[in-house]
């Protein structure tokens, strides 16, 4: 078994972030996720309040948790929003908002990380994706565009930071068994599903197994892929 890694996951409070947290407690990891003023977390992790849109907060959050766990060897930045709206309907707002969480909050997320990792010639990143950012998805033109951003950050960075010993992957889940997706109605689930050539929607620990292989020391010689998790929904693509 390996040893045990400091492991920080951005937005690990529900949902993927805290099926990708539980992975990692289970892999024997220190883990940490951030929040924002969240009163339930996964156990077995240091909870950090942070928000990525704000680089003072999140400069505390790697502070707080470099203190308990030592420098980040792991990052997982999955934090993210959507704000989907038809591009007729959608605001300026509208659209900044989402790209600062999805596409912005992951550069500050990033650029805090490699400080340590480069110091140790050593680390994972694996940046949390969708299939809309290589399928795209009426309504979400500002969700579609960040998530497809974060494939030229990886790809960018694995050519920056590969040398160095440091990976950067990007997840890219369809459609995911989450609270959020609850609120989905049926005709959209359905439609949803006939998409899917597996028949059925991922389960969040099917996520997070990916992600915690990725980071591992298997998956080494693995930089500026894009690994689609989604029951063969983006073949092709």
């Amino acid at each position: 078994m390996t040893a045990s890694r400091s492991v920080l996951i951005t937005g690990g409070n529900r949902g993927i972030g805290a099926a990708i947290a539980a992975a990692f407690v289970a892999n024997g990891d220190k883990v940490a996720v951030t929040h924002r003023g969240a009163s339930d977390l996964p156990d077995g992790v240091l909870g950090v309040q942070a928000d990525v849109t704000d680089p003072e907060s999140l400069d505390r959050a790697f502070t707080e948790v470099e203190a308990a766990h030592g420098p980040v060897e792991v990052l997982i930045a999955n934090a993210g929003i959507t704000n989907d709206q038809l591009l007729l309907r959608m605001s300026e707002k509208d659209f900044t908002d989402v790209i600062d969480v999805n596409l912005t909050g992951v550069f500050r997320s990033v650029k805090r990380a490699i400080k340590g990792m480069i110091r140790a010639k050593k680390g994972r990143i694996v940046l949390v994706s969708s299939v809309s950012g290589i399928y795209g998805a009426a309504g979400q033109v500002n969700y579609s565009a960040s998530k497809a951003g974060l494939i030229g950050i990886a790809r960018s960075l694995t050519r920056e930071l590969a040398s160095r010993g440091i990976t950067t992957n990007v997840i890219m889940p369809g459609v995911v068994l989450t609270e959020m997706f609850d609120a989905v109605s049926d005709e959209v689930k359905a439609k949803y599903l006939a998409d899917i050539p597996a028949g059925r929607f991922a389960d969040a620990t099917e996520i997070a197994n990916v992600v915690r292989w990725l980071s591992s020391d298997e998956a080494a010689y693995i930089s500026g892929a894009l690994i689609p998790v989604d029951g063969g929904a983006s073949m092709g693509h």
